[in-house]
């Protein structure tokens, strides 16, 4: 079909740079760090199936059936429970939407806030699939320059007073691609701006839970008394993405258009996931499981990091993850990291390159995922990708 015959907003849209990476990363002998998967060894395949056995069992007309687009009603007061005694997010039945991961919610605010023109500030660099949702509804994406703390505070005041956002984007604990956490300071500062200025902010915690080292920072949504955030929060890294089991918290009136967005796109969450999410709490699983995962990904990171000063040339930079899934790799200006993914394929090695997650489509960065890699792998992996930089640094 003719490009033209398609709608506006999807012309032009480029499609996931990770999922058009999965088949290569797929093919035989070759060592992925490229998906941020978490690993298939922390799934409870066991304690999944029999607590789904048990639910269907016991309660099989009602959750077959089709269910509310607000939640299953006992996940939802397990959840209520959970964010207001441990995550410090104060979450009523008003305000909470459970939603089919938390990609949905970017999807489900954007369908909700934003009109074709309208403007969305975005970190550098960001979550590449946020960029293509903000992309997908025709809006103007403008960069917030970050350092080693993540978004900085000035340039997000400087560009709020000039391009009056609909919505500032953000992942502030262990972004994704950079694992760059906002400190403490920094997220008082920017929930000043959201009540001054009377914006929007998005703040996306898929991986808020999954922290290996230093002290916890409290959430944006926590901090924020003028009631301008909205919390996305995830299963899909400390239980299954399979299960594809999410949540939203934030302005109830935002939450009320999210929902009937939701309608429109899907008609609620998967029932029974819902269900298997809802007797991690009732049973006591999710604290200790977390804290198994936890314990398996430290133990991960460690030794990438370890393989990566080991094979790694003096001419690449990369940052120490307090948590996460990933490690973010700087390369001298002049390099091109789509280059280098050539190189690496033919070592039988693949990673994301950078340019995907940024605006601008900066191009000397590179995204490595650590959690999902067996120590085998990751000897192997680790050293083929050192050779391949070694061959493009010219060392």
């Amino acid at each position: 079909m003719e490009e033209t015959r398609f709608s506006r907003r999807m012309q032009g849209v480029k499609g996931n740079a990770i999922r058009e990476l999965l088949s290569v990363s797929q093919q035989p002998g070759m060592i992925s760090f490229a998906g941020g998967l978490p690993s298939s060894e922390t799934f409870d395949v066991e304690v999944i199936a029999e607590i789904a056995k048990e639910v269907v069992l016991a309660d099989g007309k009602k959750i077959l059936q089709y269910g509310s687009t607000e939640g299953y009603e006992p996940l939802r007061e397990e959840l209520i429970k959970y964010l207001n005694s441990q995550q410090d997010i104060k979450a009523t039945e008003d305000n909470l939407l459970v939603i089919s991961g938390a990609q949905q919610g970017i999807d489900l605010a954007a369908k909700a806030m934003l009109d074709p023109g309208d403007v969305v500030l975005v970190e550098s660099p960001s979550y590449l699939a946020a960029l293509q949702i903000f992309k997908t509804y025709e809006a103007e994406l403008h960069v917030v320059s970050s350092d080693k703390n993540g978004i900085i505070v000035n340039e997000l005041e400087k560009l709020i007073k000039e391009k009056k956002p609909k919505i500032v984007y953000s992942v502030p604990t262990f972004q994704n691609p950079s694992s760059v956490t906002i400190p403490l300071e920094r997220r008082k500062k920017i929930c000043k701006l959201l009540e001054k200025y009377d914006v929007l902010l998005i703040e996306d915690n898929p991986y808020g839970e999954l922290r290996y080292s230093g002290e916890d920072v409290p959430h944006i949504f926590s901090l924020d008394k003028s009631n301008q955030t909205l919390y996305l929060g995830s299963f899909s890294k400390i239980i299954s993405p399979g299960l594809r089991v999410g949540y939203a918290v934030g302005p109830v009136n935002l939450i009320n258009k999210m929902r009937i967005g939701k309608q429109g796109t899907d008609v609620q969450t998967s029932t029974i996931a819902q269900a298997i999410v809802c007797e991690y709490f009732k049973r006591d699983l999710l604290n200790p499981h977390i804290e198994d995962v936890k314990k398996q990904y430290k133990e991960k990171r460690d030794y990438f990091l370890l393989k990566m000063e080991e094979h790694f040339p003096d001419k690449a930079r990369w940052n120490y993850p307090e948590g996460g899934l990933f490690v973010w790799v700087v390369l001298p200006e002049e390099y091109d990291t789509q280059d280098l993914f050539k190189v690496a394929i033919s070592e039988k090695v693949a990673f994301v390159p950078g340019a995907s997650f940024f605006v601008n489509e900066q191009k000397n960065c590179l995204r490595l995922n650590f959690s999902n890699a067996s120590f085998e792998q990751m000897d192997q992996g680790i050293e083929r990708l050192g050779k391949a930089l070694c061959e493009m640094l010219d060392c």
